[in-house]
């Protein structure tokens, strides 16, 4: 392996994709550390405190390469960006005009950057501004931003506000541009690159968890107990890791063959080939729609139970009392990922997700007809509507399978903390959508790497 990465150096094009991507991730960092000039730096809890809210910002801040729980220039990352995509991406498959976009090949594709990147501005803006909003209310330790840029009321003034919004505006901008310097003039893909770097930046504070737990030490030294659980923690760590790259690379492979064609004396065509269907065609979008939308019920029933609060004994022990211990049990089952109604519930939508954007994303009529056009057919099958229908049962039969899967790395993190008693932070790192994410692109810049080093007649890394 170290002759292998000592090749991938001593190719000038690919040294300076490989050092210019590694630069990039490098200001991305510094920026993200970078406090806007209103920020209150005395208050170190962090805007959300460390409630259940501070935690759905921390779980949000993961998975868009954002800073929600400080005021940072980047503080919100690219989430604006993926949301745009998203919008554009669900929009494309039952808006007319952007549907013909996309069949126009590369001039359309270009045509809908452009239209995500105004509308990344425009999310930018709107969030921006409702966070700063958010950040003025203060938690814990006092408001987020400097009393000397509040007014009377305790609101950030106009002019700062102003210049705050369009500072994060800006920080997530130019974040943009770094994504598409790496896409064009780097290696790999920009805004995956940016939200893994992000991953990976927390795994060492989970790491350290694992030795500052009581359970795990005993008089500053790992005890017997404690080092069971590390063994036990690093084989499933392992598992885990094994079970998403099988998943990732999982592939359903339909036979196909294209027809033959006699071109004067010589017989063309016939050759037999395989359309591959991922196992886990929607990716990583379930589970973050899933884990998005259970955030939502938490907030509702806590702001519910203290609306409905009783405060003599008599509210208590009648219909308001009711309402109030209704709220708060619904309210405790979805904040604690640890429950059985929340696991169930998550397991439900993840289901629901992934046959949802596998119908966006996955169109069977249309891959039919472009077998149709370029001469090729599944055997046994008619080309056109028999095809498009047995491609669709196949993906509906497939998605079941990668639908498991995701529901299975969704509730991981759950099982091991609850089961051996371990810190949440260090618990997620085994699951979810961080590990997926960190898998599929080291994957892909992997194989672009392998892509530089086998044209110039050199082995991969992975043979």
């Amino acid at each position: 392996m170290l002759e292998k990465l000592r090749v991938v150096f001593t190719i000038p094009e690919l040294r300076q994709k490989i050092l210019l991507t590694l630069f990039l991730l490098a200001i991305y960092r510094i920026g993200f550390n970078i406090p806007l000039p209103i920020a209150n730096v005395a208050v170190l809890e962090g805007i959300g405190g460390s409630g259940s809210f501070g935690d759905i910002l921390s779980r949000v801040s993961v998975l868009s390469a954002s800073n929600l729980q400080q005021l940072t220039i980047f503080g919100l990352g690219i989430m604006p960006y993926i949301s745009a995509s998203i919008v554009f991406q669900i929009l494309g498959t039952v808006w007319k005009p952007l549907e013909e976009l996309r069949k126009e090949g590369e001039a359309g594709r270009k045509k809908i950057n452009e239209y995500t990147r105004y509308a990344t501005v425009v999310l930018c803006l709107i969030q921006s501004y409702f966070f700063l909003k958010f950040a003025s209310l203060g938690t814990g330790g006092g408001s987020s931003i400097d009393a000397a840029f509040l007014n009377d009321s305790g609101q950030l003034t106009l002019g700062w506000t102003v210049a705050a919004v369009l500072t994060m505006t800006c920080g997530t901008a130019f974040l943009m541009w770094i994504g598409e310097q790496i896409d064009e003039y780097g290696i790999g893909n920009g805004i995956s690159l940016l939200i893994m770097a992000g991953i990976l930046t927390s795994a060492p504070g989970a790491f350290s968890s694992l030795f500052a737990n009581n359970s795990f030490t005993v008089m500053g030294s790992v005890g017997a107990d404690g080092l069971e659980k590390i063994i036990v923690l690093l084989i499933l760590f392992l598992a885990i890791v094994a079970g998403v790259v099988f998943i990732t690379l999982g592939q359903r492979r339909i036979p196909m063959q294209s027809a033959k064609h006699v071109r004067g004396r010589r017989v063309q065509g016939g050759t037999r080939q395989y359309l591959p269907l991922r196992i886990n065609q929607a990716g990583v979008m379930p589970i973050i729609f899933a884990s998005s939308l259970l955030l939502i019920p938490s907030l509702l029933f806590s702001s519910l139970e203290q609306f409905s609060r009783a405060e003599t004994p008599a509210q208590q022990a009648g219909v308001s009392g009711f309402f109030n211990n209704l709220f708060q049990e619904l309210g405790t089952m979805f904040s604690n990922p640890s429950s059985l109604g929340y696991s169930l519930l998550l397991i439900g939508m993840i289901f629901f997700f992934c046959y949802f954007w596998t119908a966006i994303t996955f169109n069977p009529k249309e891959m039919a007809d472009n077998l149709k056009s370029h001469g090729n057919f599944i055997p046994g099958y008619r080309a056109g509507k028999k095809t498009a229908d047995y491609l669709e049962k196949v993906m509906v039969r497939i998605t079941y399978v990668g639908a498991a899967f995701l529901a299975l790395i969704a509730v991981v993190p759950s099982i091991i903390s609850g089961s051996m008693e371990v810190d949440p932070a260090l618990a997620a790192f085994y699951g979810g959508t961080g590990m997926l994410i960190a898998v599929s692109v080291s994957f892909d810049l992997v194989q672009k790497i392998d892509g530089h080093l086998v044209m110039r007649n050199h082995r991969g890394l992975l043979e």
